[in-house]
């Protein structure tokens, strides 16, 4: 199987931690979403495996118009899905609360997964991350997604503010929860270079919170979490049983997907990686001429290994080691060896995994694994 991102860039404000592909061109609109419709009839014969998920992400897809929405789900249904039934794919389309609650806000008919961000249900912390939405349209949001049949909901939830306390955390974990929702994905701050806030800390105006205590709320979130009923299926990602993610499921297992639009990556499952250049206007003006303005590069064994690493390890199942060549395997199990004594990694049956000690250190022990 496949799955296809569809990225939409546009966004009314930018987030001060936001290091994805963004503009606030709005002007471009209409022919990004003509541009993207194209690159679809162009790319068409690119994944010949069936599409079982769909991604519109960004940016903000929820920014976008309904008639703009129903032109690119009509090209997805045509050139993608080829008109099939679509009630057995996730479908999942990102939204700001905000733009939930708005009067007249619809979703497309065929989207049956939305992944919403909250990152904090405190209002000062909203503002400085100068997100759109208050804490209260969190709820709303919710409640309006229920009415119109949405039964799989995803909300970010960002820990690890400057100045934020354990008990700062636990009130956004209790209004999380109340929320009752079905896939969590929950994220330390982070400081992308390039970003507002990066400057923010560079210049002294903020402090990165303590490192002990970002470790104590991480353990905090897994622990309440996985009380509250969700089982950590990712480093980052919780989900209610049955309801984890299978489009960003696929990145991690390494399943072929084509991406669609200005900045977004595709790949083919085995060794060719490409990626559309990261400027709308010269993305539109490719697609216009006829062609896609992208670049691509062959993953060389080593780079097939490391990628491997980095992906599978990040899941709780962790590396099935048959899936490795002799020498990968043994240069694995080699480096494995000290994580294993010391129960960071554990080796169930031909399956390497991190343990719940190896989740804290995982950035550097991946590293440690790789090629």
């Amino acid at each position: 199987m496949a799955g296809l991102y569809v990225h939409i860039p546009f966004c009314e404000s930018r987030c001060v931690y936001c290091g994805f592909y963004s503009t606030i061109l709005s002007a471009l609109r209409g022919r990004y979403v003509e541009a993207m419709c194209k690159e679809m009839e162009l790319r068409k014969d690119e994944c010949p495996e069936p599409m079982e998920t769909v991604y519109l992400g960004g940016g903000t897809p929820s920014v976008l118009s309904g008639p703009e929405l129903d032109s690119l789900f009509l090209y997805i249904n045509k050139v993608f899905l080829k008109g099939g039934d679509t009630r057995s794919l996730e479908i999942t389309m990102e939204c700001n609360p905000d733009d939930i609650c708005k009067a007249g806000f619809r979703l497309p008919p065929m989207v049956n997964r939305v992944s919403m961000g909250a990152q904090t249900f405190a209002d000062e912390r909203l503002r400085f991350l100068r997100r759109r939405h208050t804490s209260g349209q969190v709820g709303t949001a919710v409640r309006r997604l229920r009415d119109m049949g949405i039964g799989n909901i995803s909300v970010d939830l960002m820990f690890g503010f400057p100045q934020e306390t354990l008990a700062d955390l636990n009130h956004n974990l209790d209004e999380i929860l109340r929320l009752g929702v079905e896939h969590i994905s929950a994220y330390s701050l982070m400081y992308e270079e390039g970003t507002p806030l990066y400057r923010m800390r560079e210049q002294g105006k903020i402090e990165d919170i303590d490192e002990e205590l970002s470790l104590r709320m991480y353990d905090t979130l897994i622990l309440r979490l996985e009380e509250a009923g969700f089982e950590q299926y990712e480093i980052s990602n919780f989900a209610r049983p049955g309801f984890r993610s299978r489009h960003n499921s696929s990145y991690w297992s390494r399943v072929p997907y084509v991406g669609i639009g200005a900045a977004a990556h595709s790949f083919n499952g085995r060794d060719i990686r490409s990626w559309n250049v990261a400027d709308i206007r010269q993305y539109v003006a490719s697609i216009e001429k006829g062609e896609c303005p992208s670049e691509a590069e062959t993953l060389d064994e080593d780079t097939q290994y490391d990628d491997l690493i980095t992906t599978s390890m990040r899941m709780r199942e962790g590396l099935d080691i048959r899936a490795l060549k002799p020498k990968y395997k043994e240069y694995l199990l080699k480096r494995s060896k000290r994580f294993l004594d010391s129960r960071l990694l554990q080796l169930d049956g031909h399956r390497l995994h991190l343990t719940r000690a190896g989740l804290y250190i995982s950035d550097s022990i991946m590293s440690e694994l790789m090629w």
